[in-house]
């Protein structure tokens, strides 16, 4: 869906019938409150708090509405005593999804690890944990998110090798040309479209429509907009 149209329905979701009551909102407040959507919409949808409670592929459409986020990155870092830890997350980093990573050990070839995600407060205990401590006999470790970074633990028994972070990125921020960014200050050159499929397009219109109408005080349109997103969810 090209920005001219989505301009339209937004505009056309907000105004009376026949009236031009919210002609006078500026595009980049279009901008800023459609990309604001995108986050919103994403972020309750990866963690359930929708009308049907399916969080992260809870169900088929969870998995097709989001799929388009998903990347793998090559994580680069350095080995320390008990753990690997990666450098920075990516900047477009929105939600953890899984490590895949394979390991070296003086005693046998390399091979892959299953890599579990856990709490940074459980590390000490899991360490000592016979059982759940990371393990190349078992092909079995764990990593933690930490200050920006994961650490993939080795307990110094081991080494990784090639580790791979699949993440959920956030979504491409719209822009309309000759419309200065809200965020970098710069006007765009080019239209940036919204990079979801139309039907996805139209409820994030809607999840617009409903920040739209509440910066104004428009209740009804609020109200509105906000049903329709989750009855079409």
């Amino acid at each position: 869906m090209n920005n001219q149209i989505l301009q339209l329905k937004i505009k056309q979701r907000l105004n009376k019938l026949d009236s031009n009551d919210y002609d006078n909102i500026e595009p980049w407040q279009i901008i800023e409150a459609f990309n604001k959507a995108q986050i919103q919409w994403v972020r309750r949808n990866l963690h359930g708090s929708n009308r049907y409670q399916e969080g992260d592929e809870g169900s088929k459409r969870r998995i097709d509405d989001l799929q388009i986020l998903l990347v793998e990155q090559v994580l680069t870092g350095t080995e320390r005593a008990l753990f690997f830890e990666s450098s920075s997350l990516p900047l477009d980093y929105l939600e953890y999804k899984r490590v895949t990573t394979q390991a070296d050990s003086d005693c046998c070839d390399r091979d892959t690890m299953v890599v579990y995600l856990a709490e940074e407060a459980n590390v000490d205990e899991l360490l000592k944990d016979q059982f759940r401590k990371p393990s190349f006999d078992w092909r079995e470790t764990f990593c933690t998110l930490f200050d920006d970074t994961i650490r993939i633990y080795t307990n110094g028994e081991f080494s990784i090798v090639n580790p791979t972070l699949t993440y959920y990125r956030k979504p491409v921020y719209i822009q309309i040309s000759g419309v200065e960014d809200p965020y970098t200050g710069i006007i765009s050159a080019a239209d940036v479209p919204c990079e979801f499929r139309d039907d996805i397009t139209e409820v994030l219109i809607d999840e617009c429509v409903s920040i739209l109408a509440g910066d104004i005080e428009s209740l009804n349109q609020m109200q509105i907009a906000k049903q329709s997103v989750e009855n079409n969810n």
